[in-house]
């Protein structure tokens, strides 16, 4: 099974980049199989449609607004992760979940489950660093991580500390 562990997010929109800072982390910290991608997605709309759709599996670490404390944590499959989107404002926006439902007319959508956290800062000025809650909650979403991963039989290995140097 090829698996995608996908970050999402614009790094210098500070908090909205969690997702794309928090696998870099998760690179860092552990080896993975060599059926699993880590791959930044950033911002990159259509252009992930390849990515997603050459895949068996699809874990997507992003930001979620939600009227929930900031640093909140959830697990959403695709359906579940349906009803929490916002209304299109536009129809010349592209949002993730466009290039998603894309893969899904391909007959090419893989297995998606969403690893989402409330950012404190969203939007805004622009500026690379992320709100301290965030770094926070590394913690508790990689506990989360690591559980998804388990249940699909993948256990990265913890890199040593000098490697990780």
């Amino acid at each position: 099974m090829r698996t995608t562990i996908l970050g999402l997010g614009n790094t210098l929109l500070r908090d909205e980049g969690f997702g794309v800072h928090f696998l870099k982390e998760m690179e860092k910290s552990y080896h993975f199989p060599e059926n699993v991608r880590l791959i930044d997605g950033g911002t990159l709309g259509y252009g992930l449609l390849n990515t997603i759709s050459s895949c068996d599996r699809l874990l997507v670490i992003d930001v979620i607004k939600s009227d929930d404390q900031p640093g909140s944590i959830y697990r959403f499959n695709r359906n579940e992760m349906e009803l929490h989107l916002p209304t299109p404002t536009s129809a010349h926006e592209v949002e993730f979940f466009d290039v998603l439902s894309k893969a899904e007319m391909m007959g090419k959508l893989p297995e998606t489950i969403f690893l989402c956290i409330t950012p404190q800062n969203f939007g805004g000025e622009m500026e690379m660093s992320m709100s301290p809650v965030m770094f926070e909650a590394y913690p508790a979403m990689e506990k989360l991580f690591l559980k998804e991963l388990a249940g699909w039989q993948l256990i990265p290995d913890r890199r040593k500390a000098l490697e990780r140097a």
